[in-house]
């Protein structure tokens, strides 16, 4: 499908289109703007051979047919990087050139391969996990952003005694892309959500059940959508979107917190607009997504919170098939440095 050699003279043109794509500079901010020919020259003459005089290596990512550029890998000791150009995306080439690339590393006596993704890059965090790499977490501040400041990227490693991959993900994807019911849908909550989900947490009563209770700016929800599907790829927490089958109407939101892999357990949270409480759409979506999580997550002890005056959402988790199992005093933060109390409730597979 693709073969990895030494950049060339002749991939300079398509070096250049490559480099000048709205995405590869939005995610590889050290590239110059806008990148010349000079800068594809400098790279392939006197780059990337310098690289490969400390022990790394950058390669050319062509098509075997006709050796055209598709993109380029790198790897320089304890680290692996990689980008495909606009006419090669949706293959598997950087899925298929990693691989290459880490058998390389690994061939060579590297001990360790650390690559790292923009938060918001989830293709790139699906090519890494496609080729065997594991989830380590978020580096704060650790790369310069353009034009200025700085921004946070996740970390992913492999080791030589790592299995090949795919790597097995935590939460894995909606059978599909939604979960419904013929009367609500749940769809994973993204950029294009930010108003619609601004508009659900900051009614005061939404607001009341935060954790801790503090109203959410319009910069900070739709940094939380935008975030949102990396959150799931790394298996923290999934957030959906509740919506009318039929109308497609936006209903409210429910969650997944996976938080105790260990003990198998995993907490739910959700919210709705005023006019669609008490039709039972949250308690259909509440349903949904606990069948998901025992069947398709491993899950099997889901558990969630209310107020002790929140009857309502009391009445959405009987109906689910949830039992009250305690009352735990000054459990979670409230406002004006106070403490409230919670109902814990749950439901098991059987």
């Amino acid at each position: 499908m693709i073969s990895l050699r030494p950049l060339r003279d002749g991939d300079a043109e398509d070096l250049v289109a490559a480099c000048n794509d709205p995405l590869i500079q939005r995610f590889v901010p050290t590239l110059p703007a806008p990148y010349t020919r000079e800068h594809a020259l400098w790279w392939i003459r006197d780059g990337a051979p310098t690289v490969a005089a400390r022990g790394g290596q950058i390669w050319a990512i062509v098509d075997p047919s006709d050796d055209r550029l598709l993109g380029s890998v790198a790897t320089q000791p304890g680290t692996l990087g990689y980008w495909v150009a606009p006419w090669a995306r949706r293959r598997g080439v950087a899925t298929e050139a990693t691989r290459q690339g880490t058998a390389w590393a690994f061939a060579h006596g590297y001990e360790r391969l650390e690559l790292t993704t923009h938060p918001e890059n989830v293709i790139s965090q699906r090519v890494a996990l496609a080729a065997g790499f594991r989830s380590e977490g978020l580096r704060r501040a650790a790369e310069q952003s353009r034009g200025g400041g700085r921004h946070d990227m996740l970390v992913w490693s492999r080791l030589p005694s790592d299995p090949p991959g795919p790597t097995r993900r935590l939460i894995p994807d909606l059978p599909g892309g939604a979960l419904t019911d013929g009367v609500v849908t749940l769809t994973p909550v993204g950029p294009a959500d930010a108003g619609e989900m601004f508009a659900l947490r900051n009614l005061p009563e939404v607001v009341a059940s935060n954790v801790p209770p503090v109203e959410l700016s319009r910069a900070e929800v739709e940094e939380r959508c935008r975030l949102a599907p990396g959150t799931w790829l790394t298996g923290i927490n999934v957030d959906l979107t509740i919506r009318e089958a039929a109308t497609g109407a936006f209903v409210g939101e429910i969650g997944l917190f996976y938080h105790e892999p260990p003990t198998q357990q995993a907490m739910i949270g959700y919210a709705a607009l005023p006019a669609f409480r008490g039709k039972g759409y949250t308690t259909r979506a509440a349903n949904l997504i606990a069948d998901w999580a025992f069947t398709q997550v491993g899950v099997m002890r889901l558990i969630a919170g209310t107020a002790p005056e929140n009857a309502g959402s009391q009445r959405v988790l009987e109906k689910a098939g949830f039992v009250r199992e305690g009352y735990t005093r000054s459990r979670l933060p409230g406002p004006d440095g106070t403490r409230i109390d919670d109902v814990l409730w749950a439901r098991l597979p059987a």
